[in-house]
């Protein structure tokens, strides 16, 4: 079911004159401008890779991939009922959450066609107790009856490998590994891999050798 908060992404970046859930293809096209196709993505990347392919041999396409960046939590007694409480989730998102997803994309991204676009949003999301088997729920199960945009606080753009450079430190070694790209970024290691990762498949940077297990990396700001 489609949320709320997708359409309103949708509202926003629709130009005048633009169409909406069209279809090209074989596929559905969330926004349909003169000049480019608009697909808005809160899921998986990798959801739509197949698609965003067969869009960019003939089509400009820009992927709206929104993260969280905030979100209050409504709960209701039911479906369609009274709120019961409201309280802000402790998880915050930030724009390096895309190499979460960018990991699953690295073969599509970058592409001469292709703009990523990284709106970070506040929301509500109106949930209510899960049905089911009561004897086994946990106390904490919860179906998401709607999400809803607040605002968006920023937006972030990337076109090229190098435009991914723009989230990482600028003072790294060089070279450098991926214990020392966590510790700047203050994240854990497993995320640093991943960053790691998503610049060396794009060609952001390039591999140079090893340091005991630890690959050592160095950055191509000519991506």
């Amino acid at each position: 079911m489609e949320t709320q908060l997708h359409r309103q992404l949708k509202q926003l970046y629709a130009a005048r004159g633009s169409r909406q859930e069209e279809s090209l293809g074989g596929f559905r096209i969330d926004v349909m401008t003169a000049d480019r196709l608009i697909e808005i993505q809160h899921g998986s990347l990798a959801a739509i890779r197949h698609k965003t392919v067969r869009l960019l041999a003939d089509h400009r396409v820009l992927i709206v991939k929104p993260i969280v960046a905030r979100k209050r939590i409504i709960k209701l007694q039911r479906r369609g009922g009274d709120v019961v409480s409201q309280r802000w989730s402790p998880k915050r998102g930030q724009v390096l959450d895309l190499f979460e997803e960018l990991v699953f994309f690295t073969r599509v991204f970058p592409h001469p066609n292709l703009v990523l676009e990284v709106p970070l949003v506040e929301v509500e999301e109106r949930r209510y107790p899960g049905h089911g088997n009561r004897r086994w729920r946990r106390p904490n199960d919860h179906e998401v009856e709607d999400l809803r945009l607040v605002r968006v606080a920023s937006t972030h753009q990337f076109s090229t490998a190098a435009d991914l450079l723009r989230l990482l430190p600028t003072d790294l070694p060089e070279p450098f590994h991926t214990g020392q790209l966590a510790h700047q970024l203050h994240v854990a290691r497993r995320v640093a891999q991943r960053i790691a990762y998503c610049i060396r498949q794009t060609g952001a940077a390039v591999e140079v050798g090893k340091q005991g297990n630890a690959r050592l990396y160095r950055l191509n700001p000519a991506a």
